[in-house]
């Protein structure tokens, strides 16, 4: 997120508890060794369930915490982890089995050292969880003009208390967040349709073709021609093992 760096290996595991624009990139990857990753989502009604069965202690109105960390596997999560990919080679107990394995780790993650952050998400009255709104409104209208006085009163927040808990959840100014929803769609619709740039600077909110063209070579480092042609040779497998993504 803005300029921080997360790296995870195979013992550690990666949470977002919300929807953030990041760019991914497996940087060890091999024909002999290849990149395996499971992905869990939970719901709000999921975390809630079981905070409540468990009575796990997640205090509504503490602090604000980042949206994105990195945890080490402790013994118990990686056992219920492996549980259930080992379900795979016994299609039949699935549908019995696998609710209850990831209950089992959601429970873990929430009594872990980042259970705090993850639990705040699901519950109301948080600042979190204002947040939260707030965040997964943007990610609906980021093409259009945002006030974020709008958002701070949708939120129930002060303007100054806005800001500062969106900055700690997401590392960035609302500005800031709206620009790279922007970029990383923009990077998108190059990358999988024939649109040329100035199309799409439009279609994504900008109203200069030049000020897209600089941010999103400040962002990713070259102007939308330059960059798609390095993706595209990123993506040809003959070529490159390298995968950027969200």
């Amino acid at each position: 997120m803005a300029e921080e760096r997360f790296e995870y290996g195979s013992t550690d595991y990666l949470i977002a508890s919300m929807n953030l624009p990041v760019v991914g990139q497996i940087i060890r990857a091999s024909t002999e060794v290849p990149y395996l990753s499971i992905k869990l989502e939970f719901t709000n009604d999921q975390i809630v369930e079981v905070i409540n069965e468990a009575n796990v202690q997640i205090v509504p109105n503490d602090n604000t915490k980042r949206a994105l960390f990195v945890g080490q596997m402790e013994h118990s999560l990686m056992d219920a982890t492996l549980r259930l990919i080992e379900l795979l080679t016994r299609p039949e107990d699935i549908p019995f089995l696998a609710p209850l394995i990831t209950k089992e780790i959601l429970y873990t993650l929430l009594k872990g050292p980042y259970g705090v952050a993850l639990g705040q998400i699901a519950m109301i009255g948080s600042n979190t969880y204002r947040i939260r709104e707030a965040i997964d409104y943007m990610s609906t209208n980021f093409d259009q003009s945002i006030r974020v006085e709008e958002l701070a009163e949708t939120a129930s927040m002060s303007l100054s208390s806005f800001h500062r808990n969106f900055k700690e959840v997401t590392g960035m100014s609302p500005i800031q967040f709206q620009k790279q929803l922007r970029l990383q769609e923009a990077r998108r619709l190059l990358l999988t349709e024939s649109a040329e740039a100035a199309e799409v600077a439009f279609r994504v909110g900008y109203e200069s073709a030049s000020q897209f063209s600089r941010e999103y070579s400040r962002m990713f480092g070259s102007p939308p021609r330059s960059d798609m042609k390095q993706l595209k040779e990123r993506y040809d497998p003959a070529k490159s093992i390298v995968f950027l993504g969200d």
